[in-house]
């Protein structure tokens, strides 16, 4: 289903891939600094995720600036709050690279409002963790700040989130967090000798039994 996301003087383009059984939790999902919703591993992981009940909400917004982004993505989480096509009783934010940045701040920004009790917990798909070989400047402030559950998928060749300095965050993280780690990939989640779809059902599976496990977890 598409829609468009009323946002300042302008509208964000989205896509609903919406289950066929009715749903309590979403996800939101928004790319990187390239490319937009269309980006074959967020449909991918879209369509996995509706056909086991999640609802998927993902977005295009172009910008370089976190900031503006981060804007928009608590505009779209405002929208999914208060619509009536689909109630739902909690979120989960994912982005891919800039885009799980962007719902880091978002997260950040709500529980500072004390108003994030309809944010489930965070899914970062290749999270910039720093500037290729630039190791000195990480952009952690806002993982260490949140408490929700989170979920990084990354791969152990990404020239944006060094091995081991994901895995020095993380530990100082006071959210219950998971890393996954795809062998060898990139950046892009490309690994030489893999085909795309291979690593795209690995990820998938993956965001789907982490999300699973805290959905349940919750239920407890």
């Amino acid at each position: 289903v598409k829609v468009k996301i009323p946002f300042g003087n302008k509208y964000l383009d989205a896509i609903f891939s919406v289950p066929a059984k009715t749903l309590t939790r979403g996800l939101i999902l928004t790319h990187g600094a390239g490319g937009d919703m269309n980006l074959p591993q967020l449909v991918s992981l879209a369509g996995y995720l509706a056909s086991r009940g999640v609802l998927c909400l993902r977005f295009t917004c172009k910008g370089l600036n976190v900031a503006y982004r981060a804007r928009a993505y608590k505009t779209v989480v405002e929208y999914l709050k208060l619509s009536d096509n689909y109630k739902l009783s909690g979120v989960f934010l994912a982005g891919r690279s800039m885009g799980s940045r962007a719902a880091a701040s978002v997260i950040r920004q709500l529980s500072q409002d004390g108003d994030d009790d309809f944010i489930q917990g965070l899914v970062c798909l290749s999270y910039p963790l720093h500037r290729p070989k630039l190791h000195s400047k990480l952009r952690d402030e806002d993982l260490l700040f949140i408490r929700c559950p989170v979920l990084f998928v990354s791969g152990s060749a990404d020239e944006m989130c060094e091995k081991q300095l994901l895995e020095d965050v993380v530990s100082k993280m006071k959210a219950p967090k998971k890393i996954h780690w795809i062998d060898k990939a990139n950046h892009g989640m490309a690994v030489k000798g893999r085909t795309a779809d291979d690593i795209m059902e690995e990820i998938n599976t993956q965001v789907f039994s982490w999300l699973t496990e805290n959905i349940e977890l919750e239920h407890k």
